[in-house]
């Protein structure tokens, strides 16, 4: 099923102008572009960082959050390509399990609750947003922190940019709520065609943890592929050097595997 409509699902920690250059690029060629902004989160990182910290956002959980993109995405007036990132790619994983998409692209995304990182770099990454010391307090990652995480191969003055420009604080509950039963994926249930893309420098969310998410695809007969792409972080993937053949690369296989359905449901069938 073709469709000109693509939603955008941001991650932790930003907001939803992190996809500005996916969407100048993907407008230029003809479709609809439909950033969607959290609960809460559709404001400058100006106001969403004086309002630090912010109660409400303390409170916000997953559920709301995908809610709201579920209530979004079927407002739209087609079934869209859905793209996500980090933990927008975890939100993506679960809206294509609730078939609202015609294809989905997951970046560096954040696993289901039922698929375990074990990596040092993603444990190191993750444990302040999900100290359960300060469980109710919304989280502010510290530059030193975005740094690592975020930013590692880049220079320190492309760092800071990206952290001026984009870093926001991110709710823990929402963060833990990536560890519970919502944040299940069943693995055997056909689905649209889903693209993985890692990078290969990621700290937050490694290479080999996207494979281990896409392998437990193979459970089911549906479309599942995976792309990793050398030399880029977290950040760097979507919005740093390079981010263009990224983006790119995830079009081209939108439209390939939407444009004819029946036959790539056979080629899945003799692979």
């Amino acid at each position: 099923m073709s469709t000109r409509t693509i939603a955008f699902v941001h991650g932790h920690f930003v907001t939803k102008r992190c996809w500005d250059p996916f969407i100048q690029r993907f407008e230029a060629r003809g479709y609809k572009c439909f950033p969607i902004a959290y609960p809460l989160r559709d404001d400058t990182v100006e106001n969403l960082r004086r309002k630090h910290p912010d109660p409400a956002l303390a409170r916000l959980t997953l559920a709301e959050v995908l809610e709201h993109h579920v209530r979004t995405i079927r407002s739209l007036d087609e079934k869209p390509i859905i793209i996500g990132h980090s933990f927008g790619g975890l939100l993506t994983q679960l809206l294509t399990q609730r078939d609202l998409g015609v294809a989905s692209v997951a970046i560096d995304s954040v696993p289901p609750s039922n698929v375990v990182g074990t990596q040092w770099s993603f444990l190191r990454s993750l444990l302040p947003v999900i100290n359960p010391f300060k469980r109710g307090e919304p989280y502010l990652m510290p530059f030193k922190h975005f740094q690592y995480t975020f930013t590692n191969n880049m220079p320190l003055p492309a760092q800071r940019e990206a952290y001026d420009r984009h870093v926001v604080p991110e709710s823990r509950v929402l963060g833990w709520g990536g560890l519970s039963s919502a944040a299940r994926i069943d693995f055997t249930r056909d689905h649209a065609p889903l693209l993985m893309i890692a990078g290969s420098k990621d700290h937050i969310m490694p290479a080999a943890l996207n494979r281990k998410n896409y392998q437990r695809y193979q459970a089911s007969h549906s479309v599942t592929d995976f792309k990793e792409f050398p030399g880029h972080s977290h950040y760097s993937i979507i919005a740093g050097p390079g981010w263009e053949e990224v983006a790119d690369y995830a079009l081209a296989w939108a439209e390939r595997v939407t444009a004819k359905p029946d036959l790539r449901v056979a080629e899945r069938a003799q692979a």
